[in-house]
């Protein structure tokens, strides 16, 4: 379902088939057309238009294009144009540039990727980068309600982030179900290498994602608090809720993280205990073969002089007392909890 919705088709209107959207709405939410990129600063110079443009895996000449159309500072392309940026947010004069990390399982496993945002009073601009879910889906869902639209990038800028943050939702109830299969595996009675590793990516993916989740609060922290010229006030309280979701993400990858630290020391621990129980029974046995071992070797000196070696009831008493010692010794041992 996830590579599915990442081939979506492009616009139409785009002869780049890394422009997956470029369109033009109007100051009170409406969708007026599609546009292709060479027309984007023919829509800036309308007053009461703006433009929402989308690309995956721009080239160098598609951002130096939008450079142009937009007005961009060239050291935030760069950094688009370059997929390995940490997770940040900056000002450009009257525009924001934004990195969030994203996240999809992709043939069973977490992939990682980047999206880049740039933000004016009058544009939102998203590049894509590695494994991250088409904004298309989000897009729509702004369409739909013509009165948030009205509001202008800033709330599509909110649509976007808070569709990155819960694309993450199902990968953390992934996450914690392999956790409580990995809890059964770990309390089984036989030890399994499999078990060890798969707690050791668990959790190396956990701390991946923290890291890719934990920026975006501090993002969404500025976005609730500053930039007045670009961020609504009316759209304040949705970045708000973003963060809580945000906040939420963390506050589990914290605690699963907690519980397979314990996992993996509990897993050692039984290990031990059973090398110990195993080790028990050894030096049990050990012990109880020792007695008839000694006895045996006395008698197999060749001596003369042997105690009752002339008697005829001698290798009788001789295994009798051996059974007896060695009856003793089980029942001491078995006992003490060692056999």
């Amino acid at each position: 379902m996830e590579l599915a919705a990442n081939l979506l088709p492009t616009d139409p209107t785009c002869t780049d088939p890394m422009v997956v959207n470029c369109v033009a709405y109007s100051a009170d939410g409406r969708r007026l057309r599609d546009i292709t990129v060479e027309e984007i600063s023919d829509v800036l110079e309308t007053p009461d238009e703006w433009v929402w443009v989308g690309v995956r895996e721009p080239s160098e000449d598609l951002l130096d294009k939008l450079r142009e159309e937009f007005g961009l500072h060239e050291l935030a392309v760069e950094d688009a144009h370059n997929a390995h940026q940490r997770p940040k947010i900056e000002v450009y004069g009257d525009s924001l540039f934004i990195v969030a990390h994203t996240a999809q399982v992709v043939a069973g496993k977490i992939a990682f990727g980047e999206t880049h945002v740039f933000m004016g009073k009058r544009y939102i601009v998203t590049v894509r980068h590695g494994a991250s879910l088409s904004y298309a889906t989000a897009r729509r869902g702004c369409e739909q309600s013509q009165e948030m639209l009205a509001l202008g990038p800033s709330y599509s800028l909110y649509a976007v982030l808070d569709f990155i943050v819960d694309n993450v939702f199902p990968i953390v109830r992934e996450f914690r179900e392999e956790l409580q299969e990995l809890e059964d595996e770990v309390f089984e009675e036989t030890f399994k290498r499999e078990t060890i590793r798969r707690l050791y990516v668990l959790k190396k993916e956990l701390v991946t994602l923290r890291l890719a989740i934990a920026p975006l609060q501090d993002i969404l922290n500025q976005l609730i608090r500053q930039y007045p010229g670009l961020i609504r006030d009316e759209v304040r309280p949705y970045f708000r809720d973003v963060y809580d979701h945000a906040a939420r993400i963390n506050e589990s990858t914290d605690t699963m993280r907690e519980m397979l630290t314990a996992a993996l020391s509990v897993n050692l621990a039984l290990v031990t205990v059973a090398q110990g129980e195993v080790v028990k029974r050894l030096a049990g046995w050990a012990a109880l073969l020792a007695a008839p071992t000694l006895l045996a070797s006395w008698y197999g000196m060749n001596f003369h002089h042997m105690p009752e070696l002339d008697q005829p009831w001698a290798y009788p008493a001789m295994i009798s007392v051996t059974a007896g010692i060695c009856g003793v010794l089980y029942w001491l041992l078995r006992r003490a909890g060692w056999l």
